[in-house]
């Protein structure tokens, strides 16, 4: 009888191991990132194009005292946000993950933006296409383009 239950929970417990051990490629480092996109030429500056107020954030991501560091600016304000954190692969999308503590969040910041990210979060980085990026948070989106600058 025990046989009979161990061969009906089997595949269960099969898939739930499975699941529990696969995790998302994620990147600490621009070296790393490089290795993650199969180094595919990523820009790592980028120009918001989908704006309503004529002063574009602009989103840099850089190497720093060995961590990934991505900055958001905004043109004419000042700091947007920055941190520290990982980027990581999810399907085809990637998302920059970030605690509270590895988040400072700048005087351009709303107040919407201060309440969604206090605690950590994450910005979705959708490609579309070879040269738009759509970063999303919660409470915010915007369509951005690599720059050269």
């Amino acid at each position: 009888m025990r046989r009979k239950y161990i061969l009906f929970y089997l595949p269960l417990l099969l898939s739930l191991n499975g699941e529990a051990h696969a995790s998302p490629t994620c990147a600490a480092t621009v070296g790393e990132l490089g290795v993650m996109l199969d180094n595919h030429i990523f820009p790592l500056k980028w120009v918001e194009t989908a704006m309503d107020d004529g002063k574009p954030l602009v989103m840099s991501i850089v190497e720093n005292n060995g961590s990934l560091f991505m900055e958001f600016t905004k043109t004419g304000e000042g700091l947007w946000a920055e941190s520290r954190g990982v980027i990581c692969k999810t399907g085809t999308d990637f998302e920059a993950r970030f605690t509270g503590e590895q988040i400072r969040l700048g005087p351009a910041a709303s107040w919407l933006l201060r309440l969604a990210l206090k605690n950590g979060g994450k910005f979705k980085l959708t490609k579309l296409g070879s040269d738009q990026l759509r970063i999303a948070t919660s409470s915010w989106s915007g369509i951005f383009s690599p720059t050269s600058k």
